[in-house]
Parts: C-alpha cells; structure tokens; sequence
C-alpha cells in the first residue's frame, strides 16, 4: 500500500508518499506564491521516481482541501479528482481542520484567514469565520510545521481509504475575493 498525499492550499506545494505498513513517509515541500499548477506534476513525478515508485503503484490518494488560497485548492483537488480517475484509485479530501484535529478530535482547530479573520471548527461543529482574537485559544494550523501537515493528510487519507469517500470537493468557508463581471454574460441563440 503506498499512498499519495498533497496540498496546494497555502503559498507552497507540499507532497508525500507513505506506506502505512511500513511507518515510512517521505515529503517534499516546495514554497511558492503563485504556481502551484505547473509544480505539482513535477514535485509528484520527481518524488515517485525518487523513491522508485510509478503511478500504477499508488493505492489511494490524499488531498487538502482547504480552507485557504481559493485557486490552490482548485489545483489540488482538481488534481487528485483526475489522478484518482485515470488511476482508478480512491481520492480522500482532508481539511485543514482533520489535520490540525488528527490527535485531538475535540480541540478547537483554528486556521489564519485573510483580513485578521480565523477560519474556526468546535469539536465536529461546522466551520465558521471569526474576527481574530488574542482570545482565541485552540489548535492553530500555522503552529504545524508543513511536513507534519502533509504527513497528517497522508495519514488520515491512508486511514479513510478503507471505507467508501466521496470525491473531494474544496472546502470554501468565505467567497473568493475575484469579483464577478459587471458585463452580462452574452445571450445564447437557438
């Protein structure tokens, strides 16, 4: 069993391999603001070949889904959704909120948001979003170094991968800052 595990959702494209039978996780973490999309294949490629892993090997995916950068999240889930068909192979979305909670299940998980805003979960409440607050106390994502992130998702996706998922979908808790055109879309004819 080998999973595959990453997250575009921040300012860095951050990839894994584990083999849960093993204990033996391997990552790559790559900081980068903008171009996640042209990374991500080849942080994969170079950390399969690596490893002398190929696709075919591969048994599950393991992907973020947010909350975070609205365009990293597309990438990535898009990415496992179009893997995880080509391959035939399960893909697992994993929160921000799982990561943080993977050994605390009922800890408050607490995820910087734009505009001194906290993206927050209580125990297994829906996620909201709140002013920031010195206040806030809780699990803080940004507290977790990225390797550890990314071996969380893997691990949670290896453990997940047993049972029937659903298809990973972004976990959007605010709209996108993009606004919509101001021009209406045109009229198609018959």
């Amino acid at each position: 069993m080998v999973i595959l595990a990453f997250d575009t959702s921040g300012p860095y494209c951050a990839v894994a391999l584990f083999w849960p039978d093993m204990g033996r996780i391997e990552t790559t973490i790559e900081p980068m603001e903008k171009g996640q999309a042209e990374r991500l294949m080849p942080l994969i490629q170079d950390l399969l070949a690596r490893h002398d892993v190929t696709l075919q090997d591969l048994t599950a995916l393991g992907v973020a889904i947010g909350p975070g950068n609205f365009t990293g999240i597309r990438i990535g889930v898009a990415a496992a959704r179009g893997m995880a068909l080509g391959l035939n192979i399960p893909a697992i979305g994993v929160s921000g909120f799982d990561v943080l909670r993977h050994d605390q299940p009922q800890a408050t998980a607490l995820i910087t948001a734009p505009r001194n805003m906290a993206y927050v979960q209580n125990s297994d409440a829906g996620p909201e979003l709140v002013a920031t607050d010195p206040a806030l106390t809780g699990l803080w994502l940004h507290d977790l170094p990225l390797a550890e992130q990314i071996t969380r998702i893997a691990q949670i996706a290896a453990m997940r991968g047993h049972h029937p998922q659903p298809r990973p979908a972004p976990l959007y808790i605010r709209p996108a800052d993009a606004a919509p055109p101001a021009d209406p879309p045109p009229v198609i004819l018959p």
